[in-house]
C-alpha cells in the first residue's frame, strides 16, 4: 500500500511517502512567510501551499500515481473519538472554515489530502485529529457550575507512541494502560486507559506544566491580579505563544536554555528544572487516574533527546512503572499506520458526525 501524508505547520509543510510502514520520501517544504502573511485566512492558503507541493515533488521526480491513500493533519473540527475519518463533505467543511472556533494550519491537512485523493482517484483521511477527547466523565467536572474541562493534546503522537510502545510489551494498545508524554514545544500529559485517553490537559487554554511557549496551570487569584492593566489578548498569548521559557528569560529553545544553565544561569537552571518538576506532577495524577495499573511511562517530543530530562523524569517516575524514552515525534508515520490500518482491515474508519463527542451532563439538559 502507498501512502501519502501531510502535516501542515505556521510556515512549512511536512510531506512524506510512504510504501505499507517503509518511508520513500520525506521532505519539510517551506514556505514563505511573507506570501502566507498576505491572505487573510488559514483556508485561503490552499492553492498557494499545493503549489508548492507540487512543485517540489515534480522537482524530487516525485510521482503520486498509484497511492492509495492521502492522509492529512486534522484541524478545525468539532471534539470527536480517537481513530481514522474518512474526509467527507462534512469533515471537509467543518475543517475548511474552522468549527472550532480555532485557525490552525493543520485546517489545510484535510483540505489538500482530499485535493490530491480526488486528483489520484484515492481516499482520503485524517487520523487522530488535535481535537480527539475521550475524557471519562469523572474528567469533566469542575468547581464552578456550566464550566467544563475540555483537551487539547497532541492526541496524534501520544497515541501512536501508545500503540508502538503496546507492540513491544506484545500486547494490543487496547489491553494496555499508559501514562503518555509529548514533551517538545508544547508538553502534553495524557492516561490511556484499555485504548482511549481519558484524561489529560487543555495545553491551549494553559493546563498542566509549563512548556517553552506556555504559561501552564497557574492559581486563578493570581492570573486575576495580573491580568490588571494588561490588555485580553496579551494575556491569553501567554498560553501558547509568550508563556514558559519566553516570560521567564525570553527564549524559546530548550538547548539554548540547558546551555545557559550549565554556564551557571542559576534563573535557566531553575526554569528547565521546574518544567521537569511540573511534568512529574502531571505523570503522577496520570497515574493516579489510572488507579496506580500503569504498564509504562512513555515519554515522546523533541526534548526527550535531553538525557537529563529523562534521567529527572526516571528519578522522580520511576517508582510507579518503567519509564521509556521515545525522542522526537511520529506524526508522518502515525497518520500513515492510522490509514495503512484501515486498508489492511485493521480498523474500521470512522465517519465524523460534526457534532460534539460530550456536550454535557443530563442534568443540564
Amino acid at each position: 500500500m502507498k501512502i501519502f501524508a501531510i502535516n501542515p505547520g505556521s510556515t512549512s509543510t511536512k510531506i512524506a511517502l510512504f510504501q505499507d510502514e517503509t518511508c520513500l520520501f520525506s521532505k519539510n517544504v517551506s514556505h514563505d512567510a511573507a506570501a502566507l502573511a498576505e491572505y487573510h485566512g488559514i483556508s485561503e492558503q490552499m492553492p498557494y501551499r499545493m503549489e508548492t507541493i507540487n512543485s517540489l515533488l515534480a522537482d524530487s521526480g516525485i510521482t503520486l500515481d498509484g497511492v492509495d491513500a492521502f492522509v492529512g493533519r486534522g484541524g478545525g473540527l468539532l471534539a470527536m473519538e480517537g481513530g481514522t475519518y474518512v474526509v467527507d463533505d462534512l469533515l471537509l467543511d467543518h475543517a475548511t472554515k474552522g468549527a472550532n472556533g480555532v485557525q490552525h494550519p493543520a485546517q489545510l491537512g484535510p483540505q489538500i489530502a482530499n485535493a490530491l485523493a480526488q486528483q489520484h482517484g484515492a481516499k482520503a483521511f485524517v487520523v487522530n485529529p488535535p481535537d480527539v477527547d475521550e475524557l471519562q466523565d469523572l474528567a469533566r467536572m469542575t468547581g464552578i457550575d456550566g464550566v467544563y474541562r475540555i483537551i487539547h493534546l497532541h492526541a496524534l503522537n501520544l497515541k501512536e507512541t501508545a500503540i508502538r510502545h503496546a507492540k513491544t510489551l506484545g500486547k494490543k494498545y487496547e489491553d494496555c494502560n499508559f501514562v503518555v508524554c509529548h514533551i517538545g514545544g508544547g508538553v502534553s500529559v495524557s492516561a490511556h486507559r484499555g485504548g482511549r485517553m481519558v484524561d489529560g490537559y487543555d495545553i491551549v487554554g494553559g493546563e498542566g506544566p509549563m512548556a517553552p511557549t506556555r504559561c501552564g496551570s497557574i492559581s486563578v487569584a493570581n492570573l486575576l491580579n495580573y491580568l490588571k492593566g494588561k490588555d485580553l489578548k496579551e494575556v491569553k498569548a501567554l498560553c501558547t505563544k509568550t508563556g514558559g521559557f519566553v516570560s521567564q528569560v525570553g527564549i524559546s529553545d530548550a538547548i539554548e536554555l540547558t546551555n545557559r544553565a550549565a554556564a551557571g544561569d542559576k534563573k535557566a537552571e531553575m526554569v528547565w528544572n521546574t518544567m521537569i518538576y511540573q511534568i512529574a506532577k502531571g505523570i503522577g495524577s496520570m497515574a493516579s487516574v489510572l488507579e496506580g495499573k500503569v504498564d509504562g511511562i512513555l515519554l515522546g517530543g523533541g526534548m526527550v533527546h535531553s538525557k537529563d530530562l529523562v534521567q529527572q523524569l526516571k528519578q522522580y517516575c520511576g517508582w510507579i512503572a518503567p519509564v521509556t524514552a521515545y525522542p522526537g515525534e511520529f506524526e508522518m508515520e502515525a497518520m500513515a499506520a492510522g490509514a495503512l490500518r484501515v486498508l489492511r482491515g485493521e480498523e474500521i474508519a470512522k465517519h465524523y458526525t460534526g457534532k460534539l463527542v460530550w456536550d454535557g451532563f443530563a442534568w443540564d439538559k
